[in-house]
C-alpha cells in the first residue's frame, strides 16, 4: 500500500530539513513557570546533552542540547582554541527532530532528523532526513535523496549512514537512499528506480554514485569497516503488501559483487534457525549478530566464507544479551552487553576492558561508564558516567595521557538535588513467581508509611533497568516510594518470562503489576489509602487495565500516551505496512474486549488523569480521547490533557514541567485526606 498518495500533499507542506532550521542561538533550560512547582521545572526539562560525537581528530565536539520547549540545538566545541561552546543550528519546527550529528570530516557534521507528517484527520506519516553542514554552521546540504515534482509519492526514508570513511574514496561517505519513482508522461529524463539502495556521497554538494542498485525488497544494508557492502536484509511481504515478519540475510564473499544466503549456519557445532546480523568485521571476515540460546538472545559471530560456521560470544542463562557495543568511525566491535540488576558490559578488547574498570572504580559511586565516542586512532575517547543518583556526566579521556576531564552535564539544573537511590528487588506475585523490581524512596526516608506510586515500564516488549530516570526522581522529589516492576511480558529476561507478549496475556502481566501495590503495602511501604499508579504508552494501559482487575488497589490513576483499546491498535496499524504484524501481536479473541480498559469503564473506582500528544505514531490519541468519554459516560472522576503536534515522548521540557506538575496537584487531591 501506497501511503504517500495520500500525505504527500500535506507532508510536503511541512517545514522539512533546511527551511525547518535557523542558527538563532544556543537555548537553555526552560523559564520557571509560576504555576509549575519548582521539582516539575528541573525534572521535566529535558538533556542539555542529547547527542555528542567526538572528531576524527578529537579536538572538536558536536553535541545537540535541548532548548526552550521542544527545540533543539546543535553545538560545537573546539577543545584547541577557547572551548567555548558555540550553537551552529537550531530546529524551532514542532513536528521536527534533530535526533543526531556526527563528524563527516574534521570540518564537515552529518545531522539525522526526523519528523511525523499528517495528522489533523490524515494519517500520520513517519520521516526522517539527512543534512550536512560546515562546523560553524555554515553551507547546509540536503543529503538525503531529493525529490521533484515528477515523483510519484513521498519519501519517507532519508536514509542512513553506512561509512563515515570508504577505503580509495577520500571526502565520500556511503549512505543508504531510498529511490521514489518519476512520472515519465512528456519526458525521457524520469527516474525508474524504486527502493533502497547505497551510494557514496560527497557531503559538500549531495551529489551521489551508486555503489548498490535500488531494491524494494531490500529493508537494510550493513557495510564493513572499509566502506564495502557486505550484507543485506530483504523483508517478505504478502500479496496485499504487508510486512509478514520473516526476513532473509544475504553476505558476500570479499571481493565478489555476488550474493549468497546467509543461511544453514552452524554455531560451535551446533546448528542455529537464525541469526540477525548487526556487523562485519573484514579484517577476520566475520559478521556479528543475535542468535536465540536456551530461550535467551546472545551474540556470535560466523565466517564470511560461504561454510556457515561461527562460534558463539557471549551468552547468558538468566536474562538476554542485548547490546553489541561498537566505538569510533570505524564502529569496531568491542564488546556486548546485558542487564541483569545493572546493565553489565564485557567488553571482547582487553585493554578497554581494563580501562572501563579502572575508570568505573576512579569516579565517584562507581557509575556506569559508557564509551560514546572516539578519535579516528580511539587514543582519545568520550565517555559518559551516570548512576541512579547521578543524571550523567560526559568526561574526556586521553588514553595516551590517561588524562580524564570532565566536560558537560547532562542535566545541569539537577546538579546537587538530593535523588532517591534505585535499590533492585523482588516480590512475589499470587502465583508465587517472584518478580524483579526496583524499588526507589525518597531521599532520607525511613522508607516505611509513605504515599507510594506503581510505575510499570512501557512497551510491553522492554524492561526497566537500573539509572537515572527523571520521571522517578520527580515522584520521590514529592516525597512518593516509587516501584518499577519488571512484569512476566518483559522483555530481556528471555522468551519463557516474555510468554505470549503483554497484550494476548494482559491478566498474567496486569496482575503482576496490581502485585507490586500489594507487596508495597505488606512490607509496610506504602499507606494502603496512599497508593497510586502511573504510566506511560503500555504502562499507561497498565495503569488503567489494573482497575479492571482489582478497582479498589489503587486511590488514583495516572497514564500518559496510553493503549485503551486493543481493538484500536490493530485499526490504526491498517494504512501501514506493519498492519498484519501488530494483528498477529495483539492477536484475536475474547481478549480483546476483556483486555481493553476503555470497554470498562464502569469498573474503575479511582480518579484518572490522562495526557498525550496528537501526534502520536505508536499509540494514536483517539486512545485518550476515547477513554476520557467513556469515563466520563460512566459518571467517573478523570482529567485529560491533549498537548497539540507532539509525539509519544511528549519531548518539549515546557510541557512536560506542566505535565508533572499537573500529576503533582492530581496525586495530591486524589489522595489528599486519605
Amino acid at each position: 500500500m501506497n501511503l504517500a498518495n495520500r500525505a504527500a500533499s500535506a507532508a510536503r507542506n511541512l517545514l522539512l530539513a533546511g527551511t525547518a532550521l535557523a542558527t538563532i542561538g544556543a537555548g537553555g533550560a526552560v523559564a520557571a513557570q509560576e504555576t509549575a512547582d519548582e521539582a516539575a521545572i528541573r525534572f521535566g526539562a529535558r538533556a542539555d546533552v542529547l547527542d555528542i560525537s567526538l572528531s576524527p581528530s578529537g579536538n572538536k565536539i558536536v553535541f545537540i542540547s535541548a532548548g526552550p520547549g521542544h527545540t533543539e540545538v546543535v553545538n560545537v566545541i573546539d577543545l584547541t582554541a577557547d572551548a567555548a561552546v558555540k550553537p551552529v543550528l537550531t530546529n524551532g519546527e514542532k513536528v521536527v527532530d534533530i535526533d543526531s550529528c556526527e563528524w563527516a570530516s574534521e570540518e564537515r557534521l552529518l545531522c539525522q532528523l526526523s519528523g511525523m507528517g499528517g495528522g489533523d484527520g490524515s494519517i500520520l506519516i513517519p520521516f526522517d532526513r539527512l543534512i550536512a553542514l560546515n562546523a560553524d554552521g555554515t553551507n547546509i546540504r540536503m543529503i538525503s535523496q531529493r525529490e521533484s515534482s515528477r515523483s510519484l509519492g513521498f519519501n519517507q526514508f532519508g536514509g542512513d549512514v553506512l561509512a563515515l570513511d570508504v577505503a580509495g574514496e577520500e571526502g565520500m561517505i556511503l549512505m543508504t537512499r531510498n529511490f521514489i519513482p518519476e512520472a515519465t508522461t512528456g519526458s525521457r529524463l524520469g527516474n525508474e528506480k524504486r527502493g533502497l539502495g547505497a551510494e557514496l556521497v560527497d557531503t559538500a554538494n549531495g551529489r551521489g554514485r551508486i555503489r548498490e542498485q535500488p531494491d524494494d525488497a531490500t529493508r537494510r544494508f550493513i557495510a564493513d569497516e572499509q566502506g564495502q557492502v557486505r550484507i543485506k536484509t530483504q523483508a517478505q511481504q504478502d500479496p496485499n503488501g504487508n510486512l509478514t515478519g520473516v526476513f532473509r540475510h544475504f553476505f558476500r564473499k570479499p571481493g565478489s559483487n555476488s550474493w549468497s544466503p546467509l543461511e544453514s549456519l552452524v554455531i560451535d557445532g551446533q546448528p542455529v534457525e537464525r541469526m540477525s546480523p548487526l556487523a562485519v568485521d573484514s579484517a577476520r571476515n566475520v559478521a556479528f549478530g543475535f542468535i536465540t540460546k536456551g530461550g535467551y538472545d546472545a551474540i556470535a559471530e560466523v565466517a564470511l566464507d560461504g561454510t556457515g560456521a561461527g562460534k558463539l560470544l557471549m551468552a547468558r542463562g538468566d536474562v538476554d544479551v542485548d547490546g553489541l557495543i561498537r566505538i569510533g568511525r570505524k564502529n569496531r566491535v568491542v564488546g556486548a552487553s546485558y542487564a541483569t540488576e545493572k546493565r553489565e558490559i564485557a567488553y571482547f578488547d582487553p585493554a578497554l576492558a581494563k580501562l572501563a574498570a579502572d575508570l568505573g572504580k576512579a569516579l565517584p559511586d562507581q557509575p556506569l561508564v559508557n564509551i560514546v565516542g572516539a578519535s579516528a586512532d580511539e587514543q582519545k575517547l568520550l565517555l559518559i558516567a551516570s548512576s541512579d543518583t547521578q543524571p550523567g556526566m560526559v568526561y574526556l579521556f586521553d588514553r595516551k595521557a590517561r588524562a580524564l576531564e570532565p566536560l558537560l552535564p547532562l542535566r545541569p539544573q539537577l546538579e546537587g538535588a538530593a535523588m532517591g537511590a534505585m535499590k533492585p528487588v523482588s516480590y512475589p506475585a499470587r502465583d508465587g513467581t517472584m518478580i524483579p523490581a526496583y524499588l526507589t524512596l525518597p531521599p532520607g526516608s525511613t522508607g516505611k508509611g509513605l504515599p507510594s506510586i506503581v510505575l510499570p515500564h512501557g512497551g510491553p516488549a522492554a524492561r526497566d533497568e537500573w539509572g537515572f530516570d527523571w520521571l522517578v526522581q520527580y515522584f520521590t522529589a514529592k516525597g512518593y516510594a516509587v516501584l518499577q516492576p519488571n512484569y512476566r511480558g518483559s522483555s530481556g529476561y528471555g522468551e519463557a518470562w516474555y510468554g505470549r507478549n503483554g497484550f494476548k496475556a494482559w491478566e498474567v502481566a496486569i496482575g503482576d503489576v496490581n502485585d507490586a501495590g500489594r507487596w508495597l503495602v505488606s512490607e509496610g511501604i506504602a499507606v494502603p489509602d496512599k497508593l497510586a499508579i502511573a504510566g506511560w504508552s503500555y504502562g499507561g494501559y497498565a495503569a488503567l487495565q489494573s482497575q479492571v482487575l482489582d478497582p479498589a488497589l489503587f486511590k488514583a490513576v495516572v497514564a500518559v500516551a496510553p493503549v485503551t483499546d486493543l481493538g484500536f491498535l490493530i485499526d490504526d496499524a491498517r494504512e501501514y505496512t506493519n498492519s498484519r504484524l501488530v494483528r498477529e501481536y495483539v492477536g484475536e479473541g475474547p481478549h480483546v474486549a476483556s483486555g481493553s480498559p476503555r470497554r470498562h469503564a464502569e469498573k474503575f473506582a479511582a480518579p484518572v488523569a490522562l495526557y498525550h500528544g496528537t501526534r502520536d505514531l505508536n499509540v494514536d490519541v483517539r486512545h485518550a480521547q476515547a477513554m476520557e468519554r467513556a469515563l466520563k459516560a460512566a459518571g467517573k472522576s478523570v482529567t485529560y490533557r491533549e498537548y497539540a503536534d507532539l509525539q509519544h515522548a511528549l519531548d518539549d521540557s515546557a510541557v512536560r514541567a506542566e505535565m508533572l506538575a499537573d500529576i503533582g496537584r492530581f496525586l495530591d487531591t486524589a489522595l489528599a485526606g486519605k
